[in-house]
């Protein structure tokens, strides 16, 4: 009887063994993956043309990644199709962590719903990686518009319907989506006209050959401060540092009105997790250092970093908002 019980406590041992064995060989070879990786420059792709607050957030982040990784980390403005073009580049990249895309509330929770197809599903072909930043949208207008504030604005679009033109970044960038929401909650009617990123259309708005936009901080900062453009309201739902004397388009008469651009890292699904999770982290490392928070803090963006399981969850629920606000504006591709 003594026998069978040390032959079964040694078979049960050596069980153990293997199964902790077994279960180390995948964990250890993603610790290999992760520390292999990067083995060459990696691409980071942004869905618009340059001049706009995607680019600059992404080659703010870029910059430190060089630094941190050993490798180069370059911008690739790939714009067209309202993000279509750049998304399907990365959804037919090799799944290896060196092919990034930068996703928007566009491009992730607008998309799905105001175009009749994409080739690929935002949900199943990407894999999440971190939000990155969320920057407050602003409200502006040439000077030559009479109207010196935004109910004056309002006031002047709803005796002018249909006359004057907004442009924006492209169709489902934020600037489009904001401008939409703007019109279904305020009644106002203005055409839209999509350009091929941020800096083009900010050529025609200086210009005065449109009379409205929406976009981030970062792209509007100095046309504001020098007079070439006027900004009438923000989208947040508190005013921001700075400009602090610009109100809320909700404490305007129109409470619960919210919306600000953000833009998070994705790749494509089949990326080692170990890869995920250490770009996560080293994306994390770069929104801390010195460089990308002054720049930041300048612009008044709040920075991101969490995990790839917060992003997710975050993209669903913007998806949730804007898939009704999509349906309620009507909002179609130009």
């Amino acid at each position: 009887m003594r026998e069978r019980i040390e032959a079964g406590r040694a078979l049960l041992g050596g069980a153990l063994l293997a199964a902790v064995l077994i279960c180390a060989v995948p964990a250890a070879h993603a610790q290999t993956v992760a520390a292999q990786w990067p083995r060459q420059a990696i691409r980071f792709v942004v869905p618009f043309a340059p001049g706009g607050t995607s680019e600059i957030v992404a080659r703010a982040v870029a910059v430190e990644l060089t630094r941190q990784l050993g490798q180069s980390v370059y911008v690739e403005n790939k714009p067209g199709g309202a993000g279509v073009t750049a998304m399907t580049d990365v959804a037919k990249a090799a799944p290896d962590g060196h092919t990034l895309v930068l996703g928007h509330v566009g491009t992730l929770a607008v998309n799905p719903w105001m175009l009749k197809s994409q080739p690929y599903d935002v949900n199943r072909d990407f894999a999440p990686v971190t939000l990155l930043a969320r920057v407050p949208n602003l409200f502006v207008i040439h000077p030559d518009v009479p109207a010196k504030n935004f109910r004056e604005f309002v006031d002047h679009v709803q005796r002018h319907p249909g006359k004057l033109n907004y442009g924006s970044a492209g169709n489902a960038s934020a600037g489009h989506l904001a401008m939409e929401y703007l019109k279904l909650v305020t009644g106002m009617r203005m055409e839209h006209i999509p350009y091929r990123g941020t800096g083009p259309q900010l050529v025609d708005l200086l210009a005065g050959r449109t009379e409205a936009s929406s976009a981030g901080m970062p792209a509007l900062a100095q046309h504001i401060r020098n007079g070439k453009l006027r900004a009438i309201a923000v989208g947040t739902l508190e005013r921001i540092p700075a400009l602090p004397d610009v109100p809320t388009v909700a404490e305007m008469g129109y409470p619960g009105f919210e919306t600000s651009q953000w833009y998070g890292m994705l790749v494509p699904a089949g990326t080692p997790e170990a890869i995920i999770q250490r770009l996560q982290q080293e994306s994390l490392k770069a929104l801390n250092s010195q460089p990308v928070a002054e720049r930041f803090a300048n612009d008044n963006a709040m920075a991101g970093g969490g995990p790839p399981a917060e992003f997710g969850a975050f993209i669903r629920a913007e998806q949730k908002i804007w898939s009704d606000i999509v349906r309620r504006a009507n909002i179609r591709a130009d």
